[in-house]
């Protein structure tokens, strides 16, 4: 049985998410747990002054989220009546990480499917702060749902690389499941530039046809007036992709491609969602 966690705010983008990972898992059983994380922060000085007595403030926070939250799996239940899925409400009082980590250990997490917000910079327009904090130091892989983004049958998949590192299966098979559940082709899309070494790319360009099936390759000259981001986007668009991927050793590779100074002005945004996961080759 699958384990996904479904981190939410309640947001409208978040909720999006949700409905995302209901569709692209339909077929498949799996437990669902549903996250909200809150601050006494969030706590409004209105609310602090109807709360009773007899109750802690802790205590009218958490009650309302978990409300929330069970209206959420109740609309849920009622729009796709799926039998093979089983939902979990948790409502922690912590540091947003911290929370996400320690749920995910909790419960053996497979999956993190989180939505994003718009904001400035193309790393913000694509993920949001708190998906890039999970991204940078959550421990499970993420799949990052852009605003808007419906669920569309997911025939191609497109797997970027650097190959700076060799890969290990294990490292890739949230990958290799998305692969298989959907019956997706992948493509391995190798953003060329003038540090690229010749023994590297062959050792992964055989790593990649030994475990994945017919995977089809492309090689992205990137340009002086190109990011690689852009030249990602902007091919996957192109060819109709319907998720891009990668393996992040670190802040590498992540840092690079979705660096704040380097796209802040750039003026695209995707609404192609973004498998993230990490690469344990040091």
């Amino acid at each position: 049985m699958k384990k996904i966690l479904l981190p939410t705010d309640f947001s409208k983008n978040s909720i999006n998410a949700i409905n995302y990972a209901m569709e692209l898992f339909r077929n498949e059983t799996c437990d669902f747990y549903i996250l909200n994380v809150q601050k006494a922060s969030s706590f409004i000085s209105d609310d602090m002054m109807v709360v009773n007595s007899s109750a802690t403030i802790y205590n009218t926070i958490v009650d309302a989220a978990k409300k929330s939250i069970s209206n959420i799996i109740a609309k849920i239940a009622k729009k796709y009546n799926n039998e093979k899925h089983y939902f979990e409400s948790i409502v922690d009082y912590d540091n947003f990480i911290d929370s996400i980590n320690q749920v995910s250990e909790k419960q053996q997490i497979d999956l993190i499917i989180m939505g994003t917000k718009g904001a400035s910079g193309l790393a913000k327009v694509l993920f949001g702060s708190n998906t890039i904090k999970v991204i940078q130091r959550g421990n499970v892989p993420v799949l990052a749902i852009p605003d808007d983004c419906t669920f569309t049958n997911i025939d191609k998949i497109a797997f970027t690389t650097r190959f700076e590192y060799l890969y290990k299966i294990e490292d890739l098979r949230q990958l290799k499941q998305m692969l298989l559940l959907n019956k997706s082709q992948l493509y391995i899309l190798h953003a060329i530039n003038d540090d690229d070494f010749a023994e590297e790319i062959s050792k992964d360009i055989d790593f990649f046809r030994l475990n994945f099936k017919d995977p089809k390759f492309e090689y992205l000259h990137v340009d002086e007036k190109k990011s690689v981001c852009e030249t990602i986007l902007e091919y996957s668009k192109r060819h109709d992709v319907k998720m891009i991927a990668m393996a992040i050793n670190k802040h590498t590779f992540f840092q690079r491609l979705f660096n704040r100074h380097t796209f802040e002005d750039i003026a695209c945004t995707s609404d192609i969602p973004f498998l993230v996961m990490k690469n344990s080759e040091e």
